[in-house]
């Protein structure tokens, strides 16, 4: 398929960490028309929009990287959100993807006519593409909670990936709405600055301690001029979070999965002496239900004098602070929103219509969902990174979605050589699978009894319900019997 001047393009949605990585391996390929369209003016995606104070990866350094651009010089265990940020743009400038960059274009509308998929952005019409990629990432929604008041606090009131950086926290009374990975490293990070921190905790969380020590430059030489080193620990690390804590989770290895449980019993009740701080702090489902927290500084710095955990709900939230349901009035000069995203928009209210004018938004009115994670019926030729049930959580997703593209590739590398003219991905096949994957999802440790951000409005966990050894082996080859093939 070619368009009228005879080339081969492909569009790519977001230029986050999967996007950019597809722009640089598409053009590696050699199919030079890769345009990448971007909402914001800069490229990065998770890491160019959540700047506040404890930002780090919990994901392990050597393990959250590229394949074909690994890092010698990251600086500690688990590396700053501003140094992903900085490699991030790194490889971009290495691959001089720039080029295939245009900012300021959020993707409003996809329609598939005449086997191409017609982009428009907020810039108007983009043409026609033979492809469509979405990369556009789970984590860019914010959500603000639905609490009476919000809007009349009389501080500064901000969520945390909207951090406002001109708000000093010194010697402030600041509150924290939410317990998640984000409000634990916030909490590490600010309690030595501020006068009182209130952390509104509204479900407790399991906390597994995690040592971040700095790598010496002794290492750091090691790496570099021994790269098959690098390799190894790679591929050790691969094999210790992604096979078996993956595994664990989706109830195939239970000695890991009660290592973990130990693990975090044993943080907890080592670093929190105070029983009743403790019967707060201790959750009453099993670790690994909700995305496990990493976090070595978290204990010591909530139990420290200007710090409080309230359990009581909140009522209201008021000029002056936040009222929780005992009548008790919190007050606050700063009121930080740690309430996470909607994993569950896919591509945001942008419009996609595909075969006889059947919109995605119609397809997934009674949730999302894929082939394989990767592609719809109904729907040609648009390929998702990241897609309905990938792997999330506490796993690498640089790893997930260059899994993922590499099958995608596959059978752009099909369709550009003319092999197939598109590929739809048939509905009983994809019934089939997706029937399988919510049986199997009935023996991981996620339906187990806690709520999560893995569930959609509808009580689906939007996870990978087998091993992630499972996860590459349905994405090693296309079985192209599975397709409409055009």
């Amino acid at each position: 398929m070619k368009d009228r001047e005879g080339q081969f393009r492909v569009a790519i949605i977001g230029a986050g960490a999967g996007g950019l990585m597809a722009a640089i391996k598409l053009r590696g390929a050699g199919v030079e028309q890769v345009r990448v369209f971007e909402k914001e003016n800069d490229l990065g995606g998770t890491w160019r929009d959540n700047t506040y104070p404890g930002l780090i990866c919990d994901v392990p350094s050597h393990l959250y990287r590229y394949s074909f651009a690994p890092n010698p010089d990251w600086s500690r265990t688990f590396s700053p959100g501003s140094e992903i940020y900085d490699y991030v743009r790194k490889v971009a400038e290495d691959n001089d993807a720039e080029e295939m960059m245009t900012y300021g274009s959020e993707v409003t509308r996809l329609e598939y006519t005449s086997g191409h998929w017609r982009v428009t952005t907020t810039q108007g019409d983009q043409g026609k593409f033979d492809v469509v990629i979405s990369a556009v990432g789970i984590l860019q929604h914010p959500v603000y909670p639905d609490i009476e008041g919000l809007d009349s606090f009389g501080g500064a009131c901000f969520h945390s990936a909207r951090w406002n950086h001109d708000v000093s926290l010194d010697d402030k009374r600041i509150g924290i709405i939410g317990t998640g990975s984000t409000a634990v490293q916030i909490v590490g990070a600010v309690i030595d600055d501020v006068e009182k921190l209130t952390l509104f905790q509204r479900t407790p969380q399991w906390v597994l301690a995690a040592p971040n020590p700095f790598y010496t430059d002794e290492q750091k030489d090691r790496y570099r001029e021994h790269p098959e080193d690098m390799q190894r620990d790679y591929d050790a690390l691969a094999q210790t979070l992604n096979h078996g804590f993956a595994a664990a989770v989706v109830g195939k290895n239970d000695d890991a999965l009660t290592a973990m449980q130990n693990g975090c019993q044993q943080n907890l009740d080592e670093n929190v002496s105070d029983p009743e701080l403790r019967a707060k702090l201790t959750p009453d489902y099993s670790a690994g239900c909700k995305r496990l927290i990493v976090s070595d500084l978290f204990y010591p710095a909530i139990c420290k004098s200007n710090a409080e955990v309230v359990t009581e709900s909140i009522q209201r939230i008021e000029s002056g602070g936040v009222r929780s349901s005992d009548g008790r009035l919190h007050e606050l000069d700063v009121l930080i929103l740690a309430t996470g995203f909607d994993p569950h928009r896919f591509l945001g209210s942008c419009e996609v219509l595909g075969l006889n004018g059947a919109t995605l938004e119609q397809a997934w009115s009674q949730g999302n969902y894929a082939y394989k994670t990767i592609c719809v019926p109904g729907f040609p030729n648009l390929f998702f990174l990241g897609g309905p049930n990938s792997p999330i959580g506490n796993f690498s997703y640089l790893l997930t979605a260059e899994t993922q593209f590499a099958y995608v590739e596959k059978l752009i590398g099909l369709i550009r050589d003319g092999v197939l003219a598109e590929v739809n991905p048939k509905p009983g096949v994809t019934a089939e699978f997706n029937e399988m994957l919510k049986r199997e999802m009935t023996g991981t440790i996620w339906m187990s009894g806690c709520q999560s951000w893995y569930f959609d409005r509808f009580g689906n966990v939007a996870s990978w319900p087998w091993t992630f050894a499972r996860f590459e082996e349905e994405l090693s080859e296309p079985r192209l019997e599975d397709f409409h093939t055009g």
